[in-house]
């Protein structure tokens, strides 16, 4: 039985982000899908995983939890939160060692079992400003 688009969205923040898996970020998402982040357009799955490197070192114990998802039709919207600890210079700020929690929201677009098109909302400069004023 193929897995919903449902499923397949819940499995993308578990896997991609909670279990760190470079495989499944190949297998969801197509050769040619664009990513639109907070930090800028992201196409196809490596260039991804280089975004998902810099957030990760900055954040490594990052550990997103899905709240819902609602799917209609090939899109599947995702709501979520994160809690990370500030311990990476890898976003060009200094290791705050603060503990940060935010939420968001990824809309995805899904053909034929894979993501073909996905935007985040969330706000990643008042994030980087809560690690930048960490006293």
């Amino acid at each position: 039985m193929p897995q919903t688009h449902r499923d397949l969205a819940r499995r993308w923040f578990e896997e991609v982000w909670n279990a760190r898996s470079a495989e499944t970020v190949h297998e969801l998402m197509a050769p040619g899908a664009r990513a639109h982040t907070e930090g800028g357009e992201v196409v196809g799955p490596d260039n991804f995983l280089q975004t998902r490197a810099a957030l990760l070192g900055a954040f490594p114990d990052i550990h997103v939890t899905v709240e819902d998802v609602v799917a209609e039709g090939d899109q599947a919207v995702v709501r979520w939160s994160a809690a990370a600890r500030h311990t990476g210079h890898e976003l060009g700020i200094p290791a705050s060692g603060r503990q940060v929690q935010f939420r968001g929201m990824t809309w995805m677009t899904f053909k034929d079992g894979k993501i073909v098109e996905g935007w985040d909302a969330w706000n990643l400069g008042a994030l980087l400003e809560t690690c930048r004023s960490a006293g």
